[in-house]
């Protein structure tokens, strides 16, 4: 659909009105986002190839973090579990104890984002235009 605007005015109106809604509207997608992205991760946790569940803590220790911007958000996926690194990534070698571990990685975190991240930045940009 396109307008036609007969004044600066009324032009200068619409921008003002897309300016107050493109931001909570990209908040919100960004939001969908981090949180499709916890999900993936968290069922890529849930047995090979990721890791196994033993007690689910590990699962269910994804978060989301969503900080809100003038113009959108900035969200953060993560975990403090201190096994994290080691699941997504292995670790062959000793550790801070002197034992000697040959551990094959286990990635969950990598192929959640390889399903996400294709269309990542036309979904965000869907959203902003839905605004307008």
């Amino acid at each position: 659909m396109t307008r036609r605007f007969s004044t600066p005015e009324q032009l200068a109106q619409a921008l003002e009105s897309a300016a107050d809604s493109v931001g909570p509207a990209t908040a919100a997608a960004v939001r969908r986002e981090a949180m499709m992205l916890r999900t993936l991760i968290q069922a890529a946790a849930t047995g090979r190839p990721g890791p196994n569940v033993i007690t689910g803590r590990y699962r269910a220790s994804w978060h989301t973090q969503i900080h809100p911007r003038t113009h959108g958000a900035h969200a953060v996926v993560g975990t403090f579990a201190p096994q994290a690194r080691r699941l997504e990534l292995g670790f062959h070698g000793a550790d801070a104890l002197g034992r000697i571990y040959s551990q094959e990685p286990l990635p969950h975190v990598a192929p959640a984002l390889t399903v996400l991240q294709p269309d990542f930045a036309e979904r965000i940009a869907d959203a902003a235009e839905r605004a307008l």
